[in-house]
C-alpha cells in the first residue's frame, strides 16, 4: 500500500507492514531517533514535509530552522496538520505532536525558546517526516 493512498491501517499490524521496523518504531510507539542521526537534520532542500507514515501535508520547508538541536526543527506546522498531545513520560511533562491524518508520533513542540519570531519549535523525528523537494 502507497503511503498517499486514501486506506489508512487500521491495526497496528497492519502499520508493521507498511513501515520498516524503524519507522514502525518511531512513528506507531513514540520512538526517538538519536540526535544528529535523522536525514534532514541540517536539509536546506526547498518541498514540503509531509507524513511518512500517510502521506500527510505537515511542513513547508520554509518553515524549517536551524535549532542546533540535532533534529529537524520547524516554528510552526500547516494549520490543523498536527495534533497536540500531553506527555508526561520521563517525569517531565512535554508536548508529543502527532499527525492529525493517521496519529503517528512526530516528535515535541517546545515554546517560549526564543529561536524564531514564532517562539515554537517542532522538533521532528526526520524518520517520522519525508521531503517532496520543490519540482
Amino acid at each position: 500500500m502507497a503511503p498517499n493512498e486514501t486506506t489508512l491501517p487500521t491495526t497496528e499490524d497492519e502499520w508493521r507492514v507498511r513501515l520498516s521496523p524503524a519507522e514502525f518504531r518511531v512513528l506507531r510507539q513514540a520512538g526517538t531517533e538519536a540526535p544528529w542521526s535523522g536525514e534532514y537534520v541540517e536539509t536546506k532542500t526547498e518541498g514540503m514535509y509531509t507524513c511518512r507514515a500517510c502521506g500527510a501535508e505537515l511542513y513547508p520547508s520554509d518553515y524549517k530552522f536551524d535549532s542546533h538541536c540535532g533534529w529537524p526543527s520547524f516554528d510552526d506546522a500547516i494549520p490543523g496538520a498536527v495534533k497536540e498531545i500531553e506527555d508526561r513520560t520521563l517525569g517531565m511533562l512535554r508536548v508529543e505532536i502527532r499527525c492529525a491524518r493517521c496519529d503517528s508520533h512526530l516528535g515535541h513542540v517546545f515554546r517560549g525558546e526564543q529561536f524564531t519570531a514564532k517562539n515554537t519549535r517542532h522538533c521532528v523525528n526526520s524518520l517520522s517526516i519525508k521531503l517532496d523537494p520543490k519540482a
